[in-house]
């Protein structure tokens, strides 16, 4: 059985032979990756995006980038649709760009996992890029209908993007992302988010629930409540789910029909450059532990640092070393 093979029983909802690994560490070569991650046109050149924004990478997380702090480029709502314009979808050769990342991937061996096409990771961080949260949030509470109308107008784009990216594709699995949610709650209201978001997830969906692809949704923070929504337009994988939530009430919920892609916590000694060997491990023994029983779910460990940090290889080596030590065969032992 390969990895994709694997990474496909955990899809349909069955048992895996073996706990599979998204990881920042070092696998042997023998060990391929259950997925590859493909991401069609490049939306971002020249540290600006196609609408302007210009964005600034920081040390502290490696090199990853934020729309730059204070130049934003819509400081009013009612003004977007002098401010926000969509390229021609007709200059991106889909079919072109799906070749090219393809032909890198043996398929017989590894899953192909899709990104939805978005500037930023999803409609809400995208409002957030345009205005910044303090302005974006309060325009999302005092003009929402402007706001679904800007939405509308990138959905309308977007989704026929993502018609044509699936198509060129025909991934195994479709990510839909967006980071609405804090450590504590989400960012809006339930209701403002089945007004404002909730609508143009499931329009992402719709091509992939048509051919029957699975969707998997990145959402950070404490987002439970939203779970049952995503559920209803297809989503099966929850990548991160962060122990903000109650994921043991979680897993016991929804059993293998939604696979836990993390489990992680922003306590997680990995991603600390002060942690012991023993702690790394111990962390890594303990995820495994509470929640490889009865399958759904992917260990991870992303070891994120500053890019001066001389401990970030052997932490993310500790971490991938005790999985294949400890995890990867963790089924056969139990």
């Amino acid at each position: 059985m390969t990895e994709k093979e694997n990474f496909l029983r955990m899809l349909r909802g069955d048992m895996p032979e073996w706990l599979i690994f998204q990881g920042s560490g070092e696998l042997p070569p023998e060990i391929k990756p259950a997925t590859a991650m493909c991401r069609g046109p490049v939306f971002r050149q020249g540290g600006r995006d196609i609408f302007g924004i210009e964005y600034t990478a920081t040390d502290s997380t490696g090199g990853m980038e934020l729309p730059t702090p204070n130049n934003f480029i819509l400081k009013d709502i009612h003004d977007w649709p002098d401010v926000i314009k969509l390229p021609d979808i007709n200059d991106f050769n889909i079919e072109e760009i799906a070749r090219k990342e393809l032909e890198k991937i043996d398929r017989n061996e590894v899953a192909v996992s899709l990104s939805a096409p978005s500037v930023v990771q999803g409609y809400f961080q995208t409002l957030m890029a345009f205005m910044g949260f303090s302005e974006g949030l309060f325009t999302m509470a005092c003009y929402p209908e402007e706001v679904y109308n800007l939405f509308e107008y990138l959905a309308d784009f977007f989704d026929e993007l993502a018609v044509r990216m699936i198509d060129a594709y025909r991934p195994d699995i479709f990510g839909i992302a967006d980071d609405v949610s804090s450590a504590q709650n989400t960012f809006m209201s339930y209701d403002m988010w089945c007004e404002l978001i909730k609508p143009f997830q499931v329009r992402m969906a719709k091509h992939a629930n048509e051919l029957g692809i699975p969707i998997s949704m990145h959402c950070c923070g404490k987002c439970e409540h939203l779970i049952d929504d995503w559920r209803s337009f297809g989503v099966i994988m929850w990548n991160p789910p962060q122990d903000m939530n109650d994921l043991d009430a979680i897993k016991k919920k929804y059993g293998r029909s939604l696979i836990l892609n993390g489990c992680s916590s922003p306590k997680d000694p990995y991603l600390f450059s002060w942690s012991t060997e023993e702690e790394v491990r111990q962390c890594m023994r303990d995820k495994i532990d509470r929640f490889a029983p009865d399958g759904g779910y992917i260990c991870r460990g992303f070891v994120v640092a500053a890019k001066d940090d001389p401990t970030v290889e052997q932490r993310r080596n500790w971490v991938a070393d005790e999985y294949l030590k400890y995890g990867r065969n963790w089924y056969q032992k139990h």
